[in-house]
């Protein structure tokens, strides 16, 4: 969770309990545990701060005898147990003997299968769901819920949402995937639109509207969107939360 330079904090290090869905107070009390690591660390030879290249692996110390650590280590073989042959139904019952009536005390820890984006399958083995139109009321459209989260990105910053190949996402998403970037983004970044020439599509990314879930860097099945940090000050605000 340490490395020079740098520290794994908050959301990133994917600190979230899965059956409780929360992971605020996981992320929030990592980053004070980063803070007291780095301020002992930086003071710690006669007040004199050294900052180049700063390691700081009291850090991981700190957050294992946490209760952090204790927490989702209770819960670390719940989302693997989903992937036997009884699927949801097989890590249901997993929870129920193995969480709730020994606490996560089971001496083995289970491992995921593959990574995320190997698991897409492709369009012609799914059946497409008709989702019903938002009513305004309980379910709401896409860009409506975007512009609550007051996302924004200057248009003159470098594009911090760029593909490796431009052929990928027509030649393979596309044609094998049905485009699924144009599902899985919660944003409506990434859409599919007609070739000025009418013939053919091509992938258009509206970075504007990126709301940072990084969704598209784990999920892309080909692997080719390239996902760096934004300008600083850019993203999303909540103000109304």
């Amino acid at each position: 969770m340490s490395f020079p330079g740098g520290l794994l904090i908050g959301c990133s290090p994917g600190l979230m309990n899965v059956p409780k869905i929360k992971g605020t107070h996981t992320a929030m009390k990592s980053g004070m545990l980063a803070a007291e690591a780095i301020f002992k660390k930086l003071f710690e030879h006669n007040r004199q701060p050294v900052t180049q290249g700063l390691h700081v692996p009291e850090y991981d110390v700190e957050l294992r005898n946490s209760w952090i650590w204790k927490e989702l280590y209770a819960v670390r073989n719940i989302r693997p147990s989903c992937h036997g042959p009884l699927g949801v139904y097989g890590g249901m019952i997993y929870t129920g003997i193995f969480y709730w009536i020994f606490r996560g005390l089971e001496p083995w820890t289970l491992k995921h299968k593959g990574a995320d984006y190997s698991q897409l399958k492709s369009a012609k083995d799914c059946t497409p769901i008709d989702y019903p139109k938002p009513d305004g009321k309980i379910s709401f459209d896409l860009l409506s819920s975007v512009a609550l989260s007051g996302t924004n990105h200057e248009d003159d910053q470098p594009a911090h949402l760029t593909l490796l190949d431009d052929s990928i996402p027509v030649n393979r998403n596309l044609a094998e995937f049905d485009g699924p970037e144009q599902r899985f983004c919660p944003a409506g970044v990434y859409e599919y639109v007609p070739l000025e020439s009418g013939n053919g599509m091509r992938l258009q990314i509206n970075a504007q509207n990126c709301v940072h879930c990084k969704t598209c860097d784990i999920k892309d099945p080909s692997q080719n969107i390239n996902w760096v940090v934004p300008e600083g000050g850019g993203g999303p605000a909540y103000n109304g939360m």
